[in-house]
């Protein structure tokens, strides 16, 4: 009897596992964004079990634990790793069409070469497994990253961090650029200057640079900015529930950040309109530059408090939010045109709602410089599934080149999550397989070919220019 997980996976039909086998399998990754930590790669971390490698701050999985009945200590509590880790075995049975039914046994495989359905009565077995596979010398963060030819890892990292561990990579001999992302997302968050005013003072740190007006603010910023550079990043990052609609003048923005470095607390539009004014200086500096701007638009976090005050923030509370998104995202990206500051850019929508619609405002923006310059990224979070990947594609080969789009990135905390590049390929490929076999387009196989290596890995390479690495 076939595994579940084998060799055709997902792959329907010959030309879908002619393109996956011949020409996407064995691509080297470029994981463009994602929040591995930059310390558990430089110090090369070992895993001691399944929960540290696999639960260990995953809210994907606590949330369908959660909605499976399994109380809060099996999750985040209290309760040994090896009783978390069963209690996860107890729900995947139940998690059958939910991606993380898919994701969870394409790792087992990939990574410990078990074939063994994920249920209460083998979940003994998969844990001495895995124990046996983790005890190899090879089996280690860097291990991982080898395993899966992660050619390139962008990590996500604030304007403060001292970027210690980048710094120790850099000069290491690992073949893999471990790089950060500038998320400047703290600087605009001015709706509690109690919060807001320490954090300016570690820019002041960080930057060697007085921030007592808002030239020294933005002056530290681009210093950071100008460091960022220097160890390999090419890309910024903006997680916000929408883009500003309102823009301060230097005027109005000078005037309100000596009230807020006074403990002023601004009113919503204040800290709109200031959050405006400084989102035109961070694309400014990444067009300098030649960044790509990544801009995650309308995720609703941390929706249950009682939750969020009992185990904190970014534990699985969130949701797809339903704001209106087009008029503040083309006055967004329409002012920095118009100055000359318009970077490449990657736009990502959470509600699926949205796709037809940044699918087409990725085109307003082109202008003939870089090919694909604005992106309508890649399916994100809560639409990083079949469903939700394969109506990004088709929504960006409708209504623009799904031949100049920069592909998957992981998005995520853990090692493991590398078999997201193989199932997005295979997805991928079966979406051109289908077409084919329908007569919706010709049956080149090595036109089509050079068109998925190109989704999988070139495009990413040539538009955000990373520096070249070598090492082992």
């Amino acid at each position: 009897m076939k595994p579940f997980i084998h060799d055709d996976f997902l792959l329907r039909n010959p030309i879908a596992r002619t393109l996956y086998h011949d020409y996407a399998e064995n691509l080297p990754i470029i994981d463009y964004h994602c929040h591995l930590s930059p310390k558990e790669v430089c110090e090369d971390r070992r895993f001691n079990n399944l929960y540290e490698i696999w639960l260990e701050g995953d809210h994907y999985k606590w949330r369908l634990m959660r909605t499976n009945g399994i109380p809060e200590r099996f999750c985040t509590g209290d309760a040994s790793p090896k009783e978390k880790f069963m209690a996860f075995a107890r729900t995947v049975p139940y998690a059958v069409r939910n991606p993380m039914y898919h994701w969870c046994h394409l790792e087992l495989k990939r990574v410990f070469d078990c074939d063994l359905i994920i249920n209460e009565s083998n979940a003994e077995r998969i844990w001495e497994i895995t124990a046996e596979r983790m005890a190899a010398p090879d089996f280690s963060a860097r291990g991982l990253l080898r395993k899966f030819k992660v050619e390139v890892v962008g990590t996500t990292d604030d304007p403060v961090d001292d970027l210690v561990w980048h710094s120790k990579l850099k000069d290491s001999p690992l073949s893999t650029g471990v790089y950060p992302t500038y998320r400047p997302d703290k600087a605009m968050k001015t709706g509690n200057p109690e919060e807001w005013n320490p954090w300016v003072s570690r820019l002041e740190s960080a930057s060697g640079i007085g921030c007592s007006s808002l030239d020294g603010f933005i002056r530290a910023l681009q210093a950071r900015h100008d460091v960022f550079h220097g160890m390999g990043a090419r890309l910024s990052d903006h997680g916000l529930e929408v883009c500003p609609d309102r823009y301060m003048d230097d005027g109005e923005a000078a005037r309100l950040y000596q009230e807020l470095r006074s403990g002023r607390v601004p009113n919503a539009d204040e800290s709109v309109g200031f959050a405006g004014y400084m989102m035109l200086q961070f694309g400014r500096m990444d067009a300098e530059k030649g960044w790509a701007k990544q801009l995650h638009l309308g995720a609703m976090r941390n929706t249950n408090s009682r939750m969020v005050r009992s185990i904190g923030p970014d534990t699985g509370f969130d949701s797809i939010g339903d704001w209106n998104q087009g008029l503040s995202l083309a006055g967004y990206l329409d002012r920095l045109a118009a100055k000359g500051w318009l970077p490449k850019t990657v736009l990502y929508n959470l509600n699926p709602a949205d796709n037809y619609l940044f699918a087409t405002m990725a085109g307003n923006y082109q202008d003939g410089t870089v090919p694909g310059k604005i992106q309508f990224g890649s399916g994100w979070w809560f639409l990083d599934q079949i469903e939700g990947m394969t109506m990004q594609m088709n929504a960006l080969s409708n209504l623009g080149l799904l031949s100049r789009f920069v592909g998957m990135l992981t998005d995520s905390r853990s090692f493991l999550s590398y078999c997201r590049h193989e199932y997005f390929r295979r997805l991928l490929c079966q979406l051109i397989g289908d077409d084919v076999e329908n007569g919706l387009i010709p049956n080149d196989i090595d036109g089509l070919g050079q068109l998925v290596r190109g989704i999988c890995h070139e495009n990413a390479r040539s538009y955000f220019g990373f520096p070249e690495r070598g090492g082992s």
